[in-house]
Parts: structure tokens; C-alpha cells; sequence
């Protein structure tokens, strides 16, 4: 364990080989995202098996929801990670200690908001999404109990976040392996133990992330060398409350942005009945698998960009991303085959076999994760310079192109094409609706938008404006 906190807990980005401090950094975060899917994968397990494919569609049919109303305290999250990489990478301790101290303020404040509004919030929404009848009472309350623990996860993510930025990759990993593994032993012993049902899922959620929060703050009061901590830095200073904002409501935009388009798009899904819905949420929890690792390469550059545009070495950033670009590529070749490979087997393991529909659904999901493959590729390159981009301080590029991929691309393409392409024969109508369109169309409008968000990111990074956008 000593060895592994040396090697991953304190990586500076700025000296050294660009890929490896890159695959350095991005090990654990690949590794944390596997125990994340893992959880995610393991409760949507739980729910349909012992719950029902109805439970599983109300938590599919949610999260769309849940994540509007969160797209605020991730923004938080995302800015102050920017902001503390490149400080970090500066070397200035007291705008790195204000930063940290006004962003677990702002945290605590926007934390509470959600706690009261947000409840106020979810049924209204999940009405107007045209919830199936059958589900929507699940869905509320699953929502609710996520929005009533909402500030254990709100720090988990944003103190996780900050470690990062500070070079330590291990010990996010370490408390995301223990709040995965925590949870999903308190979801089997709540749901298949005690009988509690879908609610249970939500709450060992809030119980496992809250707990881990209060390990990453414990970590971080102990990196005191590198940084102060004590009531005058987390009073809300103008000048950091304002940069944390200014870097991180853009990407909570583009974030709610994404989650406004899946709800404009979950309607068309709910129309096809629970069925549909249950495949879209293995679909969705399989793809997990894929875009975390993604992600990560992602969420590596923005550090990277980040010490870097700190330390003011601009050309090492290119050399960076570029190697990036290259092992994001690599990775997501083998992870989709992987999952094409084992597709059908995978799917099988989140509905109960004694269903009727059970081999429908399976197939369904299959298909669709096949229609999907080619969008990853073009997913590992977008996020990889979009993750150099933000980290280098312009966080409204990506809004932007966010704009176009999702609301000017994604849903007019969903809604067009499941009225414009002609119902496929594969369609059981006693089990989805045929009067709701063509299926296939929610999965293609996803593949151009991704395709589109690949084209932006590269014109966006070729003409380079991003270098300028440093704070330091």
C-alpha cells in the first residue's frame, strides 16, 4: 500500500516523460472508474433480479432527472479542480488555499439549496418526461433519497477532484474502491436481506459516498505543507468565488445541457414501454464501461493542461494531449470488443431469467451496444481534447459544442429519425409499442452526436485560442 500511495499519491505533471506521467495519473482513474461501473453495474444487478424489470426502469428513467438537478455541484467540482491544477502547478500556496477553502464553502451552500428545492422538483419533471404510470413512483422517490444525502456526494466528488488536481491519484481510488464495495454490501444486504426494495438502492448510495467524503477531507487536512487551511479561507472571498464560477458553471451548462437532452429524448423512450426502458438502462450501465475509462483520459488531460499551463509550458501540453489522444484510442479498441464480444452475456446478468421477456430485452440491449461501437472512437478522441482545453481555463468552448452536438444534433436526429425510418421486422408489438417509431433511431441519434462532438473538438484545439486562457 506504501508503495502504491509513493508512486500515484503525489505526481508532479509538469517535469518528465508527457505519457507516462499521463498513464501514471491515469491508472488509478481508470482503475477507480471500474470500481464505480462495477457498484452502478452490481445495483442495477440487485434491482432486476430480486426487484423487478419495472424497478430497474425506474432508476434508468430517473437518472436523466437527478442529473439536471446535479449538473450545479459538479460545475463546482470541475472548476475548482481546474483551478487547483494550476495553482498547483505555480507553486502558490495562497491562491490554492483560498481556492480550496471557498470551494467546499460554496459546496456546503449550494448543497442545501438542492436538499429543499430538489424534492420539490423531481415529480413535476418525471411527469413531464411522460413517465409510464407504472414507474414514476419509484422514480420520484429514488431521486429524492439521492437529493436528501446530496451533499455526501457533492463533497465526495468535489474533494476527490481537488486531490487530483493536487497530484494525488491514489487516494481518490482508494475511497471510491471503498464506497463501491461498501455500497453494494449494503444494497444486497437492504434489498435481498432485508426485503426493503428499490429505496434501499438509493440509500446505500448516500451512506457509502457520504462516508468516503469524510475520508477525502480527513486526507486532505493532512497535505498541509502544500497548502493552509482555517476559517478565513473558507470565508467567500470575490475574487475565487468568482473564478470557481466562471470556470465551473460553464461545465455544469454544458453537463445540464446533456441532461435536458436526455430528458427531451426520454419521452421517446417511455413510449415504447418499460421493456424498452430496461434495455436502455443495461445499455446504459454496459456503456459505462467504455466511456469511464474515456473519461479518465479526459479527466487526466485536464489536470495535465492544468499544472502545466501553470507552470507555463505550453508546448508540453500538445505533446501531452497528443500521446493521450493515442492511448485513449488504444484502450477503447480493446474495451469494446470486450464488450461485443460478451455483449449477450453481460445483458443476461441483469434480468431474472424467470421473466417472460427476459431473452427480448437481452437481444435488444445487444443490438443496440452493437449500433453503438463506432461512437466510442470518436468519443476517446473528444474527450481527451476537450480535457486539455478545459484544463487550460476555457470552459465555454465546450459548452458551446455542447449546444450543437446535443440540442442542435442529438435530439432533432432522435426525433426525426423514429418517425423516418420505417419500424424494424424485430419489433414484438406485444411487448414494445409499435406505434412509438422505430427503437433504432435513440441509438443512432447518439452516434452522430458523439461523431459531431469529435469534429468540434478538433477544430476548437487546432485553432488554439485555449492557450491563452490561462489564470495564473
Amino acid at each position: 500500500m506504501g508503495w502504491l500511495r509513493n508512486k500515484f499519491g503525489h505526481i508532479d505533471m509538469t517535469e518528465g516523460t508527457p505519457w507516462k506521467k499521463l498513464l501514471i495519473f491515469t491508472v488509478p482513474l481508470l482503475v477507480g472508474n471500474i470500481f464505480q461501473q462495477f457498484y452502478s453495474v452490481a445495483d442495477a444487478m440487485i434491482l432486476g433480479r430480486y426487484v423487478g424489470i419495472n424497478a430497474l426502469a425506474a432508476v434508468g428513467a430517473s437518472m436523466p432527472v437527478f442529473f439536471l438537478i446535479m449538473v450545479l455541484m459538479m460545475g463546482i467540482a470541475v472548476g475548482a479542480g481546474i483551478m487547483v491544477s494550476q495553482y498547483f502547478g505555480a507553486k502558490s500556496r495562497n491562491d490554492l488555499s483560498y481556492t480550496i477553502g471557498n470551494s467546499i464553502t460554496l459546496t456546503a451552500i449550494f448543497g442545501a439549496v438542492l436538499m429543499i428545492v430538489g424534492p420539490l422538483l423531481s415529480r413535476p419533471l418525471m411527469t413531464l418526461l411522460n413517465t409510464p404510470p407504472e414507474i414514476i413512483d419509484d422514480s420520484v422517490i429514488y431521486i429524492n433519497i439521492l437529493l436528501w444525502g446530496v451533499l455526501g456526494m457533492a463533497y465526495f466528488n468535489m474533494l476527490s477532484g481537488i486531490l487530483r488536481g493536487l497530484g494525488d491519484a491514489f487516494s481518490p481510488l482508494l475511497y471510491l474502491a471503498i464506497s463501491s464495495i461498501l455500497n453494494i454490501a449494503l444494497n444486497y444486504l437492504f434489498v435481498v436481506g432485508f426485503g426493503w426494495g428499490m429505496p434501499a438502492v438509493a440509500a446505500g448510495t448516500v451512506l457509502a459516498q457520504g462516508l468516503c467524503s469524510v475520508l477525502c477531507l480527513r486526507k486532505l487536512l493532512k497535505m498541509r505543507t502544500t497548502f493552509a487551511m482555517g476559517k478565513e479561507y473558507l470565508r467567500p472571498k470575490r475574487q475565487y468565488t468568482r473564478q470557481i464560477l466562471k470556470l465551473g458553471l460553464p461545465t455544469g451548462a454544458s453537463q445540464a445541457i446533456i441532461a435536458v437532452a436526455a430528458m427531451v429524448v426520454q419521452p421517446l423512450v417511455n413510449n415504447f414501454g418499460p421493456a424498452l426502458i430496461g434495455a436502455m438502462t443495461i445499455v446504459m450501465r454496459i456503456d459505462g464501461f467504455i466511456v469511464m475509462p474515456i473519461f479518465s483520459f479526459g479527466n487526466g488531460t485536464t489536470v495535465f493542461a492544468g499544472q502545466n499551463m501553470g507552470a507555463g509550458k505550453k508546448d508540453r501540453i500538445s505533446r501531452g494531449t497528443k500521446q493521450a489522444c493515442i492511448m485513449s484510442i488504444l484502450v477503447s479498441f480493446v474495451l469494446i470488443g470486450a464488450v461485443l464480444l460478451f455483449a449477450g452475456f453481460i445483458a443476461a446478468a441483469f434480468t431474472d431469467a424467470t421473466d417472460p421477456n427476459a431473452h427480448y430485452i437481452i437481444e435488444l440491449s445487444r443490438r443496440m451496444l452493437f449500433i453503438l461501437a463506432p461512437g466510442y472512437l470518436a468519443l476517446s478522441v473528444a474527450m481527451v481534447l476537450w480535457g486539455t482545453i478545459r484544463g487550460a481555463g476555457d470552459a465555454m468552448s465546450p459548452l458551446w459544442a455542447s449546444i450543437i452536438n446535443t440540442m442542435v444534433i442529438r435530439v432533432p436526429t432522435a426525433y426525426l429519425f423514429v418517425w423516418l425510418l420505417s419500424r424494424p421486422d424485430w419489433v414484438n408489438p406485444e411487448i414494445i409499442n409499435p406505434d412509438a417509431g422505430n427503437p433504432d433511431a435513440l441509438i443512432f441519434s447518439l452516434l452522430i452526436a458523439w461523431t459531431t462532438n469529435m469534429i468540434l473538438a478538433i477544430i476548437v484545439y487546432r485553432i488554439g485560442k485555449w492557450r491563452n486562457k490561462g489564470i495564473v
